[in-house]
Formats: C-alpha cells, sequence, structure tokens
C-alpha cells in the first residue's frame, strides 16, 4: 500500500510524515529505509502477528507495510510552477491513495500561507491545484490522441471519452466522480493515473487540547468531518506535535503516553485502519518456525490469488488451503488441537480468504 502525503506549507504536514516514518522504524523489527529524503517504508502495527510469533517461536516476524510519499507543500498555482509543490506532483501519481493534512489549530506562531484558519479554503485550494495538473495530462493525451482519432475507431471512442473528463475537470469535479460507460473507458482512465480519481482520506491536524474528544469540540474538524461525508472521504484526527513525541518512545512508554492524554491509540494507527477501509484491503497471515508474516489483500480475494501474493508458482498450482483463523488457533493451544477441533478446514479454489485467517497454501508445479 502506497500513500500520498499532501497539504499546504505549515499543516503539520512533514511533522507528522517524519513522526509516523520515525515511529515505524522503533516501534518494530523492520528496517525502515528512506528510499528518497521524501519516501518512507513504516511497518503495519497488527497484534496478530507478534502473538502468532511467540506461539510459534518463529525466527523471523515480518508485519505488512505501508509507503509514504511526501511532497513539498503546495500552494496556490503551484500546478503552473509556483512554489516547489508541481515538482513532486509526479511522485504521487502512483500512489494507491491521498492523504490530505489540514490544518484545524489555531497558533499565532505558526504563519499560514493565506493569513488565517480555514480547512474548507485549504482543501479546496489543493483540490484545484490537483484538478489542473491532471488538465495538464488530459491535454497532452488529447493532442496525442486527436492525431490518430479519424482514422482510428478506436482512438475516436477514447477522443470523446477524454473530451467529456476534460469537461468534467473544468467544471470543478474530481475525476472519481465521474462515470465511465463501458470497460473501455475504465481501462483507459485507470491508464491516465489521475491524482483527482484517488480516494482522499482527510488528516485533521489539532492542538493538543483537543486529541482527547477527537476534535468533537473543534469547529474546524466539523467543516472537515462535514466535507468528507459529502465526498465519501475517511476524516480522521490527530497531533502531528504529539506523534513528533511518541515516535521518540518504545513501544511500552507510548502505551503509557497515550493513556496518559486519554487515547487508546496512535495517529499512525488510525491512519493505517483509515487507508484500509478506504482501499478495500485486509491481512491474512502465515506462520511458522521459520516466519510468521502478514500480508495486505483486496477483500474479497479467492485463495489461488492470495497465494499468488506470496509466490506466482503458489497460484499457478494451486490445490488447496489448509484454513484457521489466527484467533481460534491461539485459543487452542496448537495447531493439531484446532484441527481436532474441526476449526482446521481444508478450502478450495473459490474460498474467499477472511481477514485473520493463518492459511497453509498447497501446491504442485
Amino acid at each position: 500500500m502506497k500513500l500520498g502525503i499532501v497539504g499546504l506549507p505549515n499543516v503539520g504536514k512533514s511533522t507528522l510524515f517524519n513522526s509516523l516514518t520515525k515511529a515505524g522504524a522503533e516501534s518494530a523489527n523492520y528496517p525502515f529505509c528512506t528510499i528518497d529524503p521524501n519516501v518512507g517504508i513504516v511497518p503495519v502495527p497488527d497484534n496478530r502477528i507478534k502473538l502468532l510469533g511467540d506461539f510459534y517461536k518463529s525466527k523471523k516476524v515480518t508485519p505488512a507495510v505501508v509507503e509514504f510519499v511526501d511532497i513539498a507543500g503546495l500552494v496556490k498555482g503551484a500546478s503552473k510552477g509556483e512554489g516547489l509543490g508541481n515538482q513532486f506532483l509526479a511522485n504521487i501519481r502512483e500512489v494507491d491513495a491521498i492523504v490530505h493534512v489540514v490544518r484545524c489549530f489555531d497558533d499565532p506562531n505558526v504563519i499560514h500561507v493565506d493569513g488565517c484558519i480555514d480547512p474548507l479554503r485549504d482543501i479546496e485550494t489543493i483540490d484545484l491545484e490537483l484538478i489542473f495538473s491532471d488538465l495538464e495530462i488530459l491535454e497532452r493525451r488529447i493532442s496525442k490522441t486527436a492525431k490518430t482519432a479519424r482514422m482510428d475507431k478506436t482512438a475516436a471512442k477514447e477522443l470523446a471519452l477524454l473530451e467529456r473528463l476534460k469537461a468534467h475537470l473544468e467544471a470543478g469535479q474530481d475525476a472519481i466522480l465521474f462515470e465511465t460507460e463501458n470497460e473501455d473507458e475504465e481501462g483507459w482512465m485507470s491508464e491516465y493515473n489521475l491524482l483527482t480519481n484517488k480516494p482522499v482520506i482527510y488528516a485533521a491536524n489539532v492542538s493538543e487540547d483537543d486529541l482527547a474528544d477527537d476534535g468533537a469540540s473543534n469547529a474546524y474538524v466539523q467543516k472537515v468531518r462535514k466535507l468528507g461525508q459529502e465526498k465519501n472521504s475517511e476524516v480522521f484526527v490527530i497531533c502531528a506535535e504529539i506523534e513528533a513525541e511518541i515516535s521518540e518512545l518504545d513501544d511500552d512508554e507510548k502505551q503509557e503516553f497515550l493513556e496518559d492524554l486519554g487515547l487508546t491509540e496512535s495517529g499512525l494507527d488510525k491512519l493505517i485502519e483509515a487507508s484500509y477501509r478506504t482501499l478495500g484491503l485486509m491481512s491474512f497471515l502465515t506462520s511458522g518456525e521459520d516466519e510468521t508474516r502478514a500480508w495486505t489483500i483486496k477483500m474479497g480475494t479467492k485463495a489461488p490469488q492470495a497465494a499468488g501474493k506470496i509466490h506466482t508458482d503458489f497460484e499457478r498450482g494451486f490445490i488447496k488451503a489448509e484454513v484457521v483463523n489466527y484467533q481460534d488457533l491461539l485459543d487452542c493451544g496448537s495447531y493439531n488441537g484446532a484441527r481436532e477441533k474441526g476449526l482446521v478446514r481444508m478450502e478450495g479454489k473459490e474460498y474467499i480468504v477472511k481477514d485473520g485467517d493463518v492459511i497453509l497454501f498447497r501446491f504442485n508445479v
């Protein structure tokens, strides 16, 4: 899973990115690595693999991972070269979803590029820059497709789609709201990789005082939540400054710190949960003495395709899957105990994998 973080300057975007990636590095035995100065890989917090790893005395425990891409703060006119943002917009074209950090706190010591706090205006500013960037992509594609459209029926159909889509964006509408008419159009849409065709998760960045009640008494947060409902987007409340403090702590200290604040989970936990829901993702698990590992798949994935996440040979030569729920396995105290109680099932090619399934794949190639 790959998430792009966007926002205006001074909204807490880079503080959040730095704290998330630092927290990820220190809270799990997964090597944090910086691919570029603005890209970080973070393990997905998942207590199930720790419990299973202890259960099997696994030599290695490997969580699922999230890749975060942080781009320079966007400003009005970024798509036309204002500020640094446009240089980095290309970096988030490959992400699965966009995390839009919105400032929802007043602080005279932290300047706002537009002079005052207004989360809805800020969201609109970023959204328009993404639309303008998408329009540039479409205009280049239109220019290219128009050359062959007169002689090629397929190109003519694509050109008609491009013109409709361009009008849609020019009306200020995100590409994700555009309705395609057939499979061909769906295929072309995926090729364009438009920024506004990606789901958005809003991170409402608040002061520490507004964290305990999850922003319920913060008028700015309420505006963002209302917009999130209208756009069918997830909204979660975070305090980037607190996340930065949490990132310096070990696991036990982190838990104690969260409890002192009246919180049950960190911002990283909230963000990953929101991301999984938005993208329709879940994890199945494999476990044994050598390794316990979480694998991220789309909800509704069948057993052979889940096996293919591990290795293409597993999917190609799929025979069956031995499946047991992780909690049932732990409760029974052993794999044989779960089998004796009839909790280990043999599933075939049509089995739809469930979140928390521990699976042993049988295959032959």
